[in-house]
């Protein structure tokens, strides 16, 4: 069984929960040596996931996602 550090995993919900709004940039890491950066307004926080809106467009990340290193967010105001 895999044990989660649920204190780090709620420390990150609250710190994006309180960025909603704001004007961020993301690097992602989508595998085989493949990053995109994605420059956004947090759009909202739900129990599992986030929500960037950029250009238009929705993408949604997990907070597990950001616990593990695979996305990094950058707070730009």
């Amino acid at each position: 069984m895999i044990k989660i550090n649920t204190e780090a995993l709620n420390t990150i919900k609250s710190q994006i929960c309180e960025l909603k709004g704001y004007y961020v940039e993301i690097c992602v890491n989508r595998g085989r040596k493949k990053f995109d950066t994605i420059k956004g307004i947090i759009d909202n926080a739900y129990p599992s996931v986030f929500t960037i809106k950029a250009n238009e467009k929705l993408q949604t990340f997990s907070y597990f996602d950001v616990l593990c290193g695979n996305v990094v967010l950058v707070n730009k105001e």
